[in-house]
């Protein structure tokens, strides 16, 4: 048997996306860039993906643009964002748990001249809206946090950060990386009160290679690359039609279950843990908040060589991040956790497909792993 849990990590493509992306390769493949019959086709079909997206954010289609995925749209918020606000202030706030899209994008806007103060997690894993209030400043211009954290699922207060900026009278303009919250947890463009939404095609049943960048309408953010003028100019290049349908349709899809869908994951979240607690006492569940994600930790244990005996046995979990190989976690660091709690965690991670079979498959595998690995002494 083989039991996929590692669904932040990427997602099983559903027969509905598959079949919107086979569409616009075979039989709709037009330049929507073009004039012909061909293309005119091509456009209304990438009008109703961004009018669908868009509705899925509570947003304007004019408000969404579309990326090569949950990566470009972060490097485009903060690089683009900062440059529009550098004649107001150079300081950004973010945090210490962010994804590396966003860290990285930090470091180089500090080799730019730009200061960052990175906040660290409090005890739940979420970086609270009273300490961003906290390191804003008068020269504060961006702050950028995700809403839910890619290795904990902790779920960071969007729109209280957003009230915090706004009552502090600082200029920032604030982004949030939504990749792992969307179609996972209710929220829209308005209740975040953000001015710059990521989004992610592959977390949520379509395929790799597609993101989205929300833009709040009357915010003139610079384009992130220059050609052709696609998507208003903001960010040329022919649109890959067949992945932007295909996340349309995925995320229509999910967006009308979404609230079936987060029982569901609440609920196999909930079995795992009862599960394995009362096999293992010893586990530790860190963070947590979203019902898609569940990082746990056998302290004592590697969790190299977890992951290992639950390869061999079908299961696929991971010890964090799968865009940061080989290194320790920065988020769980950044916790203050013990080491022998970091060095034995592993994320489970559930999309709207799973099932319950998967699950206990799972905590069975993982109990066995227990009795028969030896602690590092």
């Amino acid at each position: 048997m083989i039991a996929y849990l590692d669904n932040s990590a990427t997602t099983r493509v559903c027969p509905e996306a598959a079949e919107a992306a086979v569409k616009m390769m075979t039989e709709n493949f037009g330049n929507p860039s073009s004039s012909h019959g061909p293309g005119r086709e091509a456009a209304k079909a990438l009008q109703k993906a961004r009018a669908d997206i868009a509705a899925s954010l509570g947003a304007l289609p004019e408000e969404i643009f579309f990326t090569s995925g949950g990566t470009e749209a972060d490097n485009w918020a903060l690089e683009s964002g900062a440059y529009l606000q550098r004649r107001k202030g150079r300081h950004i706030v973010s945090s210490r748990t962010e994804h590396d899209a966003i860290e990285k994008s930090l470091d180089r806007l500090e080799l730019q001249g730009f200061e960052v103060t990175r906040l660290s997690p409090r005890a739940d894993g979420a970086v609270h809206a009273e300490d961003v209030a906290d390191a804003l400043r008068p020269d504060t211009i961006l702050v950028s946090l995700m809403l839910v954290n890619n290795e904990t699922g902790a779920v960071n207060d969007i729109a209280a950060v957003s009230r915090a900026i706004r009552n502090s009278g600082c200029p920032a303009l604030l982004h949030t990386d939504v990749v792992q919250g969307y179609m996972k947890i209710p929220f829209t463009a308005k209740s975040l009160g953000a001015d710059m939404i990521s989004l992610s095609a592959h977390k949520i049943n379509a395929p790799k290679g597609t993101g989205a960048l929300y833009v709040r309408k009357g915010l003139r953010l610079p384009p992130f690359m220059v050609g052709g003028g696609q998507e208003c100019g903001l960010r040329s290049g022919t649109e890959g039609l067949p992945g932007i349908c295909a996340f349309a349709a995925a995320a229509d899809i999910a967006f009308k279950e979404l609230g079936k869908n987060m029982e569901k994951m609440a609920a196999l979240r909930t079995l795992a843990i009862d599960t394995l607690k009362a096999q293992c006492p010893e586990l530790v569940v860190i963070g947590g908040g979203a019902p898609h994600i569940l990082c746990l930790s056998l302290p004592g244990y590697k969790s190299e060589v977890l992951l290992n005996f639950l390869d061999a046995k079908g299961v696929c979990v991971s010890k964090g991040s799968a865009c940061k190989r080989g290194a320790r976690s920065h988020v769980l660091a950044a916790m203050n956790l013990p080491a022998d709690v970091i060095d034995g965690a592993i994320r489970v991670s559930l999309c709207r497909l799973t099932t319950e079979e998967e699950i206990r498959y799972f905590c069975d595998c993982l109990v066995q792993a227990h009795k028969t690995l030896l602690k590092v002494l």
